[in-house]
């Protein structure tokens, strides 16, 4: 198992004087098997050596793509941090690892290059853990008063579905297996004191699903039973992906912030706006 990392730098933060001298980004949903994206993925470069990079899932499909873009990442930063999202767990009926058995070769895969996973210690950036999760979806974000069956049947009827409900669902009792990681989640967030930052590939609140064109998009998009965890575990933020649109929502104090790159459409569309990419979470300033 992969020691647990610790910042060494004397406490600080953005809102601090000084000269910054250690850095948390994040970035999310690199979409790797794009051809237009490994320019940007390739630009993403720690600005000293001391840096640590948290990717929050999409990173590609593929096992050995995967690994080898977080091998390449892991060799520039001094601490990588990845957690999975939907598009590390697309199966075929002829790949040899499936559901929960290709989370398990991922994982082994990055305890290999040395990269942390929701099932490591949470590393500590500057007196703050960082948490990292893997909390799946549950089709809890569905209109009130709908079944997941009905709510599922009207967004085949619309035609608007995800990948997921054909390259996840048919390989894993997708809402059994959501329902195992919050339990196991919250089993491990209950040991943590302090101030945390949390990362997952699904956002933990409905708000920013919300800005969805198609609100049939929502039931791949998170669960419900995640709402009070930013709260109750006393997170300073939450990083999130998945929905590519990048961008803060503040709800009950806390920020959540997207990191997604996207596909070239979408990153050549934010480049046009006030985008910082990689994001830089928390920053260590000397005083």
């Amino acid at each position: 198992m992969n020691p647990m990392p610790q910042s060494s730098r004397a406490p600080g933060g953005t809102d601090r004087p000084g000269t910054v001298t250690q850095t948390l980004w994040a970035v999310a949903d690199l979409h790797g098997a794009v051809k237009d994206n490994a320019g940007m993925i390739d630009s993403i470069r720690p600005r000293d050596p001391s840096d640590w990079l948290i990717v929050a899932g999409d990173v590609a499909e593929r096992t050995e793509l995967v690994l080898q873009i977080l091998n390449r990442l892991r060799k520039r930063f001094a601490c990588v941090i990845w957690v999975p999202g939907n598009h590390e767990l697309f199966c075929r009926s002829t790949d040899r690892y499936q559901g929960r058995a290709k989370y398990d070769e991922l994982v082994a895969g990055c305890r290999k290059i040395d990269v942390l996973t929701p099932e490591d210690p949470y590393p500590v950036f500057d007196g703050v853990t960082v948490v990292p999760l893997f909390t799946l979806y549950d089709y809890s974000f569905r209109k009130t008063g709908s079944t997941v069956e009905q709510a599922v049947q009207a967004a085949h009827d619309r035609q608007v579905v995800m990948t997921d409900q054909f390259a996840i669902a048919p390989f894993v009792d997708i809402r059994a297996w959501c329902w195992d990681r919050l339990a196991y989640s919250i089993k491990r967030l209950s040991k943590v004191s302090g101030p945390t930052i949390l990362i997952n590939h699904w956002p933990l609140v409905i708000e920013p699903v919300k800005k969805l064109a198609f609100p049939e998009l929502s039931l791949w998009c998170g669960t419900r039973h995640t709402r009070a965890w930013a709260q109750r575990y006393g997170a300073r933020s939450v990083i999130y992906g998945h929905l590519h649109t990048p961008g803060t929502t503040v709800v009950d104090g806390v920020p959540h912030t997207e990191v997604s790159l996207g596909y070239p459409r979408e990153w050549n569309r934010h480049l046009q706006g006030e985008w910082t990419w990689p994001y830089p979470v928390m920053e260590v300033r000397d005083a």
